[in-house]
């Protein structure tokens, strides 16, 4: 059985490249088909890896924010040619569930979330961006999310990376999915021994508007507690001019450098809501606790008093007032690695062998069953 892996874009490591990691050891000599691929940029299994890229290679550039030729991806990932194999794996947060398959081949999509920025959390993705460029988002908004619906029905079988993105998938494109969650490398991030003192906050995110990053920074900037943010995007600029003498940038982080943030970090803070979240996962194998907005797919890897804290509603002072909680609580080292190990490796690819089997064994749907829900205002 020849199997194709499709991934949105190769431009550095985050939890939807920690997935495609997974599958390129789980299918190993399988090509990766992706619109871009900056070289360097991902682990030597996957730079080793046949990587086929479409003609926006040479439209991109690390150094300018690519995001911008969103129209674009929707047309190059018509250009994929997947004839020949048997399985199509996607792992999708924008345009990799829209790869067509060979006639009798089967595709599954590990499905990240529905893209947000098209759907119910457009308003958050271009809070605070200028004017002309939210109107122009505007103004694309309605055909790309048509042509977003409109390929859904190429999906034989959709997985979800949390019951949060399941239920998404349900209201936006009417697709029921089962929910696998993303690996964790329970082997690697593991804690120091007890008693290693702790100091200051982390926070490992990419820099976009929706992960709400300046409520992190306010927050240190008031009390000036020592802040370390870990990660790269288009929000790089705005936020360091929004950072006080406390707070540091760590732009890209290898492995070993992440670890050892997470080993000693006080608190790892994640202030926006996130589909799903390896961070919080990462962090608590290394015994760090979490402090988390309380929505989305944190309810469902921090574990409220135990691991960390979760607050609601966004913004500094409720940041702030979790954190005085930790401070208050006895956490037990134990039980925050005892949560991650529910999220190990070995436990992902038990269960998605297991769903990709139950998949492939449903009766076959013809791609017109697939009901897409007309959801203009959302």
């Amino acid at each position: 059985m020849r199997v194709a892996l499709v991934h949105d874009w190769l431009t550095g490591t985050r939890g939807g490249e920690k997935v495609l990691l997974e599958l390129v050891r789980m299918f190993p000599g399988a090509p990766i088909f992706t619109l871009f691929h900056f070289a360097g940029s991902q682990a030597p299994e996957i730079e080793a890896a046949e990587i086929r890229t479409t003609f926006l290679q040479k439209l991109v550039s690390p150094r300018a924010d690519y995001r911008r030729l969103l129209p674009l991806f929707f047309v190059a990932a018509e250009t994929w040619d997947l004839s020949g194999f048997d399985l199509v794996i996607s792992t999708s947060h924008c345009v990799a569930k829209n790869a067509k398959k060979a006639p009798g081949a089967f595709h599954l999509c590990y499905c990240h979330t529905p893209v947000r920025y098209l759907h119910d959390q457009f308003d958050d993705y271009f809070r605070g961006r200028p004017a002309l460029v939210t109107a122009a988002a505007r103004l694309a908004r309605g055909p790309l999310r048509a042509w977003d619906r409109a390929a859904v029905p190429r999906v034989d079988a959709f997985l979800a990376n949390s019951e949060n993105v399941r239920a998404r998938i349900a209201r936006l494109w009417g697709r029921e999915a089962d929910v696998v969650f993303p690996p964790v490398d329970t082997g690697f991030y593991t804690p120091l021994p007890p008693g290693t003192p702790r100091n200051g906050l982390l926070v490992v995110s990419a820099l976009a508007p929706y992960k709400r990053l300046e409520d992190v920074i306010d927050a240190a900037n008031s009390r000036r507690l020592p802040l370390t943010i870990a990660g790269f995007g288009p929000e790089r600029a705005r936020l360091a001019a929004r950072a006080g003498e406390t707070v540091r940038f760590l732009d890209t982080p290898n492995d070993d450098m992440l670890r050892a943030c997470y080993r000693t970090a006080e608190a790892v803070l994640m202030p926006g809501e996130e589909d799903f979240g390896i961070v919080p996962l990462e962090a608590q194998a290394c015994g760090a606790p979490v402090v988390a907005l309380g929505r989305g797919g944190a309810r469902e890897t921090v574990r409220d008093g135990e691991t960390g804290v979760l607050y609601d509603p966004p913004g500094a002072a409720g940041l702030l007032s979790a954190l005085d909680r930790l401070r208050g609580l006895a956490l037990d080292p134990a039980a925050l690695f005892r949560n991650a190990a529910r999220f190990s490796r070995d436990v992902f690819r038990v269960r998605f062998m297991a769903a990709l089997e139950t998949a492939r064994s449903r009766p076959e749907k013809r791609p017109g069953d697939a009901r897409i829900i007309a959801q203009d205002s959302v």
